[in-house]
């Protein structure tokens, strides 16, 4: 076989580029998504979660495109948020790109996301405020983490920062 041919060959059976912009991490929850313009309601469960979005295992997933309220309860604590779909596969399910949260839900999927990764939790962050917003600097400065966060664990993901030095930082971030 010439070369030409084995590079055609390896073309035909070339994997898909991953499109993932952050690490993701086994996580089992239920999800429940309601379409925005519609309210039809769609359950499943996550498989996988990120700062970045999640997967959800469901029979009848929502179109590529689409925008949805998602609710994701993992034991007694739910978080909430707009995504939009961005990987869809009738029969498998979706892959869901977060959009926006409440500074609260930021928080709680922030935590979420450490106990998954292996980051240790402070004591501080563990719990999530029930009846108290927190004040204005405070939530800017939770949001800063996430996007700093995010931009670490993409460093991590494209091998620029070794997972040592990446999970080191987060450490920092965090403490």
């Amino acid at each position: 076989m010439s070369s030409d041919k084995r590079t055609e060959a390896n073309k035909a059976i070339a994997v898909p580029e991953e499109r993932r912009r952050n690490l993701r991490f086994p996580f089992s929850a239920s999800v429940e998504a309601i379409e925005n313009q519609s309210g039809t309601k769609v359950v499943g469960r996550t498989s996988d979660l990120g700062l970045g979005g999640c997967y959800v295992d469901t029979i009848s997933p929502f179109p590529v495109g689409t925008e949805a309220k998602i609710r994701i309860t993992r034991d007694n604590e739910s978080f909430d948020a707009q995504a939009k779909v961005v990987f869809s596969m009738v029969g498998m399910g979706m892959g869901l790109a977060f959009v926006s949260a409440q500074p609260k839900q930021v928080r709680l999927f922030q935590r979420w996301v450490q106990e998954i990764s292996g980051q240790p939790v402070s004591a501080q962050e563990a719990p999530v405020q029930s009846s108290q917003e927190s004040a204005p600097a405070e939530e800017t400065q939770t949001l800063k983490n996430v996007v700093l966060s995010d931009l670490i664990m993409t460093l991590m993901q494209k091998k620029v920062l070794t997972d040592l030095e990446g999970k080191d930082l987060l450490r920092k971030l965090f403490k």
